[in-house]
């Protein structure tokens, strides 16, 4: 039996973000990870940049993508030996409770960017409709006033030309 997931994430912009969403979407997606349902995950966000600005971006969520080169790992050994910081419990203990608090946090960030990015992109297009409303009435305006100004002046003309003729 397939697990349900309580909350609707089509509406996510109308209803704001919350930490118990990413979490709970963290979740799913560990759980799905370690029941070996994909190798890897990667996540397709707009950025926030500016109101007028996102930039698509992607980023591996899951396993964590660590960079290990020769010289970290010659690094590491060289701290090893004149580290003065004992961990407790381990580190490994440690990584396991830290692991899955990180990807919460990572998908929270990413939701709250998307979430920033579709507000900004509302603000600009509700300020580019009043404009162009603005723009709009300024023009029937415009026309409405010339209209009016040639039924007066025809009118004028028409009871000059009717005065003249008695």
């Amino acid at each position: 039996m397939k697990e349900k997931i309580t909350h609707s994430f089509a509406d996510l912009g109308s209803t704001g973000v919350s930490y118990d969403i990413a979490l709970e979407i963290s979740n799913k997606i560990q759980e799905m990870y370690f029941d070996h349902q994909f190798d890897k995950c990667i996540i397709v966000y707009n950025k926030f940049i500016s109101i007028i600005s996102q930039d698509v971006t992607h980023q591996q969520l899951i396993p964590l993508n660590i960079k290990n080169s020769e010289e970290n790992i010659e690094v590491n050994n060289q701290n090893k030996s004149t580290s003065i910081y004992t961990y407790e419990p381990d580190e490994e203990t440690i990584l396991k409770d830290l692991l899955p608090k990180n990807v919460s946090i990572q998908l929270f960030k990413v939701l709250l960017e998307s979430n920033a990015g579709e507000q900004g992109a509302r603000m600009a297009a509700m300020d580019n409709a009043t404009r162009n409303a603005g723009e709009m009435i300024d023009n029937l305006t415009l026309i409405y006033n010339r209209t009016r100004q040639a039924v007066i002046t025809r009118e004028l003309i028409e009871i000059i030309s009717g005065a003249e003729s008695v």
